[in-house]
């Protein structure tokens, strides 16, 4: 944000001062007081395991100027007593997107089921080959990290980029109100959360609160592809951007109606599962085709691309631009399709930062795709798929994840290991299809397996499970003995 007066801290965020009201605070807002910096405020939230207000000392040691917090400290700094910290680290942001909106800047928000965090590294990549942007590193995409990561705008800010996760209804709805977004894209709707949905229809209602926030200039950007996603477009008075991997014209006749669509043409894919394709962008009555080659592995990648370039696109960037900016991007946040090749050969495919059902459909398939491409250059390679579990899935939860253990058999997998609660699940399922499976704790996986120099492996859970030790402990050689 801006450096302001404490005064002006105070009102935006609805609290009481207690201090200087013309001492100067700002830029930068944090919530660790490791974090903070000269001139900083520093938000004290009180948690479960330990209370903000302790390390106000420390905040202030760090050059921070000003603490916001339920009560006084200790420390020496103008302090901005209110009734609760995050509603008014909540204001304060609401108040500093307002400011610099007034001045031209441009928010976008994406939610989705899965493939958010990735999309939005896409779109913060395209946006910045036009315009300064501020945009979160990793899923920052809660009451406290949207909130957080509006106040690192700046006068100079051109775009604001927002990931939004939802545990609820109006969850969603609220988090529009802090970024009251032009540009709001729609992924999909999947299983993730179902358990505290209970229904697809019920996590559809959740997500399409962000299109429905729209301004009547603004831009919904939805998935053509998803039939729940496609059905929320009565749902805004906005302007309809639209993408898809599906060639409408010969396999689904017409197209949905909107100002903006963007599909691809001519998709390949080389032996390390990176996707190139022809970015077809129509709008305005006027069509360009222009070539792209991803740097991400996957094919879900292919659609988190053509997702992205419609948001740039609709925000304001040239296709050229978008095009050439997709062939340069590279994954930003950790643990989501890194490939990582040990110096014996060995490759760890780690996507261990979160799973549901269909962000594992894609990791498996493509560890499938990957295994065959090094078999065909040796035949000695093998494959062994890392699974644990997906989170918070309800009553259908033992079912898919024996659907892991059937999928990762179907793709030639030479060894499942599973890990966690549901890990007898997984077993069960990939034994039903005569694969070779069995069960682990995660501690124990590394040193269990043993990698030659042409195995492939993939290692994906829910965040819960913290998969990426077992990445690291494989990407440091602490498997069995060579062969």
């Amino acid at each position: 944000m801006r450096t302001m007066d404490a005064a002006t801290l105070a009102e935006w965020a609805g609290g009481e001062l207690q201090g200087d009201p013309q001492a100067q605070v700002g830029p930068d807002v944090v919530i660790d007081a490791r974090k903070a910096t000269e001139g900083s405020v520093f938000v004290a939230i009180p948690g479960e395991r330990v209370d903000g207000h302790d390390f106000t000392g420390q905040a202030q040691a760090a050059g921070a100027a000003a603490v916001i917090g339920t009560r006084q400290t200790e420390a020496e700094l103008a302090h901005v007593v209110v009734e609760e910290s995050v509603a008014a680290l909540s204001r304060l942001a609401r108040q500093v997107v307002a400011r610099e909106q007034q001045r031209g800047l441009v928010s976008l928000a994406v939610t989705g089921s899965s493939g958010k965090t990735s999309t939005k590294d896409l779109l913060a990549q395209l946006l910045e080959a036009d315009g300064p942007t501020v945009s979160p590193v990793g899923s920052f995409n809660n009451e406290i990290g949207v909130p957080l990561t509006a106040c690192s705008i700046d006068a100079e800010t051109r775009y604001l980029v927002s990931e939004m996760g939802a545990r609820g209804l109006g969850h969603v709805a609220w988090l529009c109100s802090l970024m009251a977004p032009s540009v709001s894209l729609v992924l999909n709707v999947g299983t993730a959360h179902l358990g505290e949905f209970g229904s697809r229809e019920a996590i559809a209602q959740a997500k399409g609160e962000i299109i429905e926030s729209l301004p009547a200039d603004g831009w919904a950007v939805l998935n053509a592809d998803d039939p729940l996603v496609a059905g929320m477009a009565p749902r805004t008075s906005a302007r309809l951007a639209w993408w898809s991997r599906t060639n409408w014209s010969t396999q689904l006749g017409e197209r949905p109606a909107g100002d903006l669509f963007v599909s691809a043409s001519q998709v390949q894919v080389n032996a390390l599962e990176q996707y190139g394709f022809v970015l077809e962008v129509e709008r305005d009555g006027q069509q360009v085709s222009l070539p792209v080659q991803l740097q991400q592995l996957g094919s879900h990648q292919v659609s988190n691309a053509l997702a992205a370039a419609a948001g740039a696109i609709a925000a304001g960037c040239s296709p050229e631009q978008v095009a050439s900016s997709l062939s340069t991007a590279t994954a930003r946040s950790p643990w989501r399709m890194e490939m990582s090749v040990r110096e014996d050969g060995a490759a760890v495919l780690n996507d261990a930062y979160n799973a549901n059902p269909g962000s594992m459909l894609e990791a498996i398939n493509t560890l499938g795709r990957i295994a065959r491409a090094r078999r065909d250059e040796d035949s000695s390679s093998r494959s062994f798929a890392v699974l644990g579990d997906m989170l918070e899935l309800g009553d259908d939860a033992d079912e898919l994840h024996r659907e892991l253990g059937r999928l990762a058999v179907r793709n030639r997998v030479d060894e499942v290991v599973a890990v966690g609660s549901f890990a007898e699940r997984i077993v069960e399922g990939a034994r039903q299809a005569g694969g070779s499976a069995r069960v682990a704790e995660r501690d124990e996986v590394a040193g269990s397996l043993t990698l030659g120099r042409a195995d492939v492996v993939l290692v994906k859970a829910s965040r819960g499970l913290a998969l990426e030790t077992v990445a690291a402990a494989l990407l440091a050689g602490k498997s069995g003995v060579q062969r």
